[in-house]
Formats: structure tokens, sequence, C-alpha cells
């Protein structure tokens, strides 16, 4: 019970990596589709343009599992110069902030549950 909970509550997730590449190096890994493609292939990505993109400093992807529910989500990659390299910090949350881990309840009855007695 406790891990659904916490599945619920979990909106978004935050990586920061210190890469030894300069940032154009990241940064051409990141838009350019035929790099991006090595380590995230189109089949992930909603739509193969970036949903938006600050030149040399951040862009977006809409991502959609392949797998029932099919949540969609989004992923977004930061380029900071670093101690002569990189920081790259991606943050990917769900698309869909309302969707929760615990099914609805029913939507064909408007009354509340009775218990009999016997």
């Amino acid at each position: 019970m406790n891990d659904m909970k916490a599945a619920g509550q979990m909106k978004q997730l935050v990586l920061t990596f210190q890469l030894d590449a300069p940032p154009e190096k990241v940064w051409r890994a990141l838009s350019i589709p035929a790099f991006r493609e090595k380590w995230l292939p189109a089949e992930t990505l909603v739509e193969a343009e970036p949903i938006s993109s600050a030149p040399g400093e951040e862009v977006r992807y809409r991502l959609r599992e392949d797998a029932p529910p099919f949540l969609e989500s989004v992923v977004t990659f930061q380029v900071r110069p670093f101690e002569g390299g990189t920081e790259l910090r991606i943050i990917h949350r769900l698309a869909d902030a309302g969707s929760s881990a615990q099914p609805a309840s029913a939507a064909n009855s408007n009354r509340p549950a009775l218990m009999r007695a016997a």
C-alpha cells in the first residue's frame, strides 16, 4: 500500500551528470536526429521533433511507453559548461500530472456501498 502511494506522488525524476565532453559535442548528441537515434530511438518518441528547444542550452522531447497503459512523459535535457566539461541535467516527468497509480472508482454507480445484514 505504501509503495502505491509513493508511486502516485512521484511526479518527476531528476538526474545530473558531469561529462568530459565539451558542451557543443553533448548538444549535438541531443539535438541532431542521426546522433540522438543511437541512444534515444525514434520509436520511443511521440514525435521526432522536440517540443521546445533553446539552442545549446535545453531541449525537450515527448516520450510514450510501448506497453500498457502507454503513459506519455516529457524529458528535458539541460546542457551547462562545467569545469572543462559539461553538466547534463535530465528531468523526466509524466506528461499527465493527474494520472495516479490507483484506479478510479466506478463511473456507473451514484450510490454508496451498502452492506446487508444476515
